[in-house]
């Protein structure tokens, strides 16, 4: 079911984004907001619900585009294929953790970015959709949102070509 592109696959992905009423995100694949907080907190932008949560489905082909936002976030690993989160920091450098359901071989099921950290995803090789769930505290707010920029990310992390390239298709 997860590790091949075939026509099941096709139908299970467009089932999912049909039953969750899912939308193309701006930084690549699909999502639709599933919570948010009724209270608020405030943060250097403003007011900000206390969390936020979202269903998340990338398929080969697409990637999540390099872009920071001001809050933690926590992903969490549902169904299909696994998929590699790619992190860049000026304290950590580059750094890839790869979320699915192979938790005996090192893939997880729940991870988080910090803060304030460039980072991007994708599908991996034989995987044919990566279903997740994304939670943001304090809540998201597309203010907060950052897309980044192939030359600035290049310049600040050159030995990430590749991968850098590959998550910034499109961006300056």
């Amino acid at each position: 079911m997860t590790n091949n592109d075939n026509s099941a696959d096709s139908e299970i992905v467009q089932k999912i984004i049909e039953k969750y009423e899912m939308l193309p995100h701006p930084e690549g694949g699909y999502f639709k907001e599933t919570y948010r907080s009724e209270g608020s907190t405030d943060t250097k932008k403003g007011s900000r619900n206390f969390s936020t949560a979202i269903f998340f489905l990338i398929t080969p082909g697409s990637v999540s585009r390099m872009h920071k936002i001001e809050s933690d976030e926590l992903w969490h690993f549902y169904l299909g294929g696994p998929m590699t989160i790619i992190e860049a920091s000026k304290e950590d450098g580059v750094k890839k953790t790869v979320l699915g359901s192979d938790v005996l071989n090192g893939e997880l099921v729940q991870y988080t970015v910090k803060a304030g950290t460039w980072f991007g995803s994708f599908p991996n090789e034989g995987s044919s959709f990566s279903f997740v769930g994304c939670t943001v505290a304090p809540g998201f707010d597309f203010e907060d949102f950052e897309l980044g920029s192939r030359a600035k990310l290049l310049a600040e992390f050159p030995d990430a070509k590749d991968v850098i390239n590959k998550l910034t298709e499109g961006l300056p």
